[in-house]
């Protein structure tokens, strides 16, 4: 009996021993095989998520290629379209100078004529100055403040035997008729000033008044007439 009382702690304690060996044992399997489990996890996972930063990163980068080159070919358009709307401009700008839409200054010459006791200024003596002064390089013409166009008409108008009066740009003036020219004043004035062939003289001789002076600064107005003596009713563009 005490031989069995003695023999059971020790199997108690043998077994206990047994055991807590077992149970060390599968901790530590445990430990390692989680371990090992979450590593592994762990490592995987990193691996996808550099997969798909590396991904991303790349379509980022393609988008952010795509978008760099549509900024440079929209800034490229815009700078053409900037170069392009700046010659129209010009041309425009130019076109309206050379048709008389807007008011000019510059040098020239002022040429006044004026009716006297014996001879009166004729329409068609203004139409020759003006073809003179044309010829001599004159860039704007006016005539009373009337500015003068390539089609601009300077006719008589006679109401009686005594009194008449001269139409440009469909509305009178009356003497005297000052013309305004700019342009290059040597030219001009050299144009008129010829001996006995010049516009001057010639006119003098006739007994007609005209006086001629050189200005610095001469201001001519835009044509104010009627739109429609601006557009052209019989000509057309001929396309290429």
């Amino acid at each position: 009996m005490e031989k069995n009382k003695r023999v059971i702690p020790v199997i108690i304690g043998f077994v206990c021993i047994i055991l807590v060996a077992v149970m060390f044992a599968q901790f530590r399997i445990v430990e390692e095989t989680d371990i090992t489990g979450i590593e592994t996890a762990r490592e995987e996972e990193l691996q996808d998520m550099l997969s798909s930063f590396k991904t991303r990163y790349e379509e980022v980068e393609e988008k952010l290629l795509e978008t760099q080159q549509k900024i440079q070919e929209y800034q490229e358009k815009i700078n053409s379209n900037e170069q392009a709307s700046e010659l129209l401009d010009e041309e425009l700008r130019q076109t309206n100078l050379l048709v008389g839409k807007t008011n000019v200054e510059g040098q020239g010459i002022v040429i006044t004529l004026s009716d006297n006791q014996e001879e009166t200024i004729e329409a068609s003596d203004l139409r020759y100055l003006i073809n003179e002064l044309k010829l001599a390089g004159a860039e704007a013409i006016s005539i009373n403040n009337e500015r003068i166009l390539n089609m601009t008409e300077i006719v008589d108008i006679r109401v009686d035997t005594n009194n008449k009066y001269i139409l440009v740009n469909e509305d009178r003036i009356i003497s005297p008729y000052v013309v305004k020219a700019i342009g290059d004043q040597k030219y001009l004035s050299s144009a008129l000033s010829l001996k006995n062939s010049g516009f001057i003289d010639s006119y003098t001789r006739m007994g007609k008044t005209v006086e001629m002076n050189i200005e610095d600064n001469i201001s001519i107005l835009a044509y104010s007439g009627r739109k429609n003596q601006l557009q052209l009713r019989y000509a057309k563009e001929v396309k290429e």
